[in-house]
């Protein structure tokens, strides 16, 4: 049983059918949250791109995953205590710069993007860049830390959309058991694991419990084509993959690739 999709509340969401992002531009590629590996994606008719934003020592916001640049890159030491001008000279694989949120704004003006603010440092210069961009419609905010997004939220107001953070998830999660708990009202989307430490967390109760309260319903990471099936089948309204042509390919198959 397929569950109806919850109406718009934001224009971050304005998407006919199931969203398809490719998860740091697709990782499985091994140049996550590049330009090259963003354009890859976008040439492959992604227009839904999820990243992750640090601070440099100076304030500048940078498109990466980890806090070190160590694991990905042939640079080293914490984004946090580096300048920009050190941290544009590290290249991922060996081979691409790292870029600032404001390139990708700029260079891809037609994608929207899904921001993971990894450190509290990053809050205010996303959200002073998005206001001076003008990209309201064009973010989505999320983190783990429940305490993060709702201090962008209410920076920001109702221009922002936001997910969760751990905290909401579990709530909702506890009202799809019909439990007790308080659900965030101001977020537009519950962006979620399929499970959490061997515990579901997706499936008909949850994505009913958040279908009721406008929220739309995103899971991450998936990778494999059989789970990407099941969780279509039991209505979400989307999905973040590594691998970005098998993603494509089972949504042309489904009928749902927009």
């Amino acid at each position: 049983m397929t569950l109806a999709t919850p109406p718009i509340r934001h224009p971050y969401l304005d998407h006919p059918g199931p969203i398809a992002f490719a998860h740091r531009g697709g990782a499985a590629d091994g140049l996550e949250n590049t330009v090259a590996q963003f354009r890859r994606a976008v040439e492959l008719g992604y227009r839904y791109i999820e990243t992750d934003v640090h601070a440099s020592a100076d304030g500048r916001l940078v498109a990466f995953h980890d806090t070190t640049l160590d694991r990905v890159t042939d640079g080293t030491g914490r984004i946090a205590d580096l300048p920009w001008a050190e941290i544009r000279h590290a290249r991922v694989g060996g081979r691409e710069p790292v870029p600032l949120f404001e390139e990708l704004l700029e260079t891809f003006p037609e994608v929207r993007w899904n921001v993971d603010i990894k450190a509290e440092p990053a809050l205010r210069p996303l959200l002073e860049l998005i206001e001076r961009t003008n990209a309201w419609d064009r973010v989505c905010a999320g983190s783990f830390s429940e305490a993060r997004v709702l201090r962008a939220q209410r920076l920001a107001g109702p221009r922002l959309a936001t997910s969760f953070g751990t905290r909401g998830v579990l709530n909702l999660r506890l009202r799809s058991w019909g439990l007790p708990a308080a659900v965030r009202r101001s977020a537009v989307a519950a962006q979620v694991p399929e499970a959490q430490s061997g515990v579901p967390v997706v499936d008909h109760r949850f994505v009913r419990a958040a279908h009721a309260r406008g929220l739309q319903v995103h899971v991450w990471t998936i990778n494999d084509p059989e789970r990407v099936h099941r969780l279509l089948d039991l209505g979400v309204d989307g999905i973040m993959t590594d691998h970005i042509d098998m993603l494509r390919k089972v949504m042309e198959d489904r009928g749902v690739w927009v």
